[in-house]
């Protein structure tokens, strides 16, 4: 125990020792790096309460499921938790109410009750002592953290558990900076309507492309869609009918693609998807699968059924083509295609 820790135990009760002991982490938790708020956990936090096990877990609100960040336990310990499950665990119970949870240490918190059998891996640990605090951010949990077995046998004591809470506050708000952030940055990048990539992302996409087949040779093969009869749809039955059918088109392209392509939406009714490594040949068999996928079924909107169908240009090209020259080529390509009769492929080729 080095004497920074000394001093931390002769005024674990004084409210100046804690805060002189949490500013400077506060500090290094104002940050946007899951990385460092786990280091900071794992190391920093677990090390100002004598705990030897740690785990932190972030929530994802979407699946109402934890994953496991971090961790220094010598035993296997769950990489996912539910929230939903039957019998609820402690970090479960935890979670639902927003309370810290203390066990076999001193019962100065409101969390509730959690008996030692509702830990599932209580067995590998020498003492029953733990601390489940649920990181809160604006009144909502986004994520769990875990500390176990004091050291030297001990409890936790009053200070520990103070010490916690302002912690999985300050923890908790860094965490749901990073998730802000995230969401800003995915915001930035997609489409709000189709969750697809946006005309700016699609070029930032094809130019890494571009350079990947510079550097390793290859080529890539794109394919424009337009949905055919928009106007008539969104005229007759309403935008939000319309908005419907881009959906519908967007969820048939991503089924038709690997996860190596890219999907984006290129403008209000028209489409990009970036195939690398793809020759003509193989692009056009997707091309019609997509052309064919969105056909076969319709929409229904407000008990009417809305055929959709699409019209799609495909090109192949080298890194002799710039970005502009690649989508101009399969634009033209496109509008061949609507010129054709709609619902139906064109092929740019290269004459060169």
């Amino acid at each position: 125990m080095d004497s920074e820790d000394n001093s931390y135990e002769m005024c674990s009760g004084s409210n100046t020792c804690i805060l002189t002991r949490i500013t400077p982490l506060a500090q290094e938790l104002n940050c946007l790096d899951k990385t460092c708020i786990a280091d900071i956990c794992v190391n920093q936090i677990r090390r100002m309460v004598h705990a030897k096990w740690v785990s932190l877990y972030f929530l994802d609100e979407g699946s109402d499921i934890l994953h496991l960040v971090r961790h220094n336990h010598p035993y296997l310990i769950n990489n996912i938790v539910s929230l939903n499950q039957n019998a609820p665990s402690a970090m479960v119970k935890a979670v639902r109410s927003k309370e810290l949870i203390v066990i076999g240490g001193q019962k100065c918190n409101k969390g509730p009750r959690v008996g030692q059998n509702e830990r599932q891996y209580a067995g590998n640990y020498k003492t029953t002592n733990c601390i489940i605090a649920p990181l809160i951010c604006q009144g909502s949990v986004v994520g769990v953290l875990n500390l176990s077995e004091k050291e030297n046998a001990g409890q936790f004591t009053e200070g520990d558990i103070a010490l916690i809470e302002l912690c999985r506050q300050l923890v908790g708000a860094s965490v749901g900076n990073v998730k802000l952030f995230e969401k800003t940055q995915y915001q930035a990048r997609t489409d709000g309507l189709t969750n697809l990539l946006n005309h700016k992302t699609f070029y930032e996409v094809l130019e890494k492309e571009l350079r990947r087949s510079q550097r390793y040779g290859g080529i890539i093969s794109i394919i424009m869609v337009d949905i055919d009869n928009l106007k008539p749809i969104n005229d007759q039955y309403g935008h939000r009918a319309g908005d419907l059918a881009i959906k519908h088109v967007a969820r048939c392209l991503v089924s038709c693609i690997r996860k190596i392509d890219t999907a984006a939406r290129y403008g209000g009714d028209e489409f990009s998807v970036i195939l690398p490594n793809t020759p003509q040949d193989k692009a056009v068999i997707v091309a019609q699968r997509m052309v064919e996928t969105v056909s076969e079924k319709p929409i229904v909107w407000e008990k009417s059924k809305i055929s959709v169908s699409i019209s799609i240009g495909v090109g192949t090209y080298d890194v002799t083509f710039s970005p502009e020259e690649i989508t101009r080529h399969s634009d033209e390509a496109l509008y061949a295609a609507k010129l054709s009769g709609k619902n139906t492929i064109e092929i740019f080729r290269n004459k060169q």
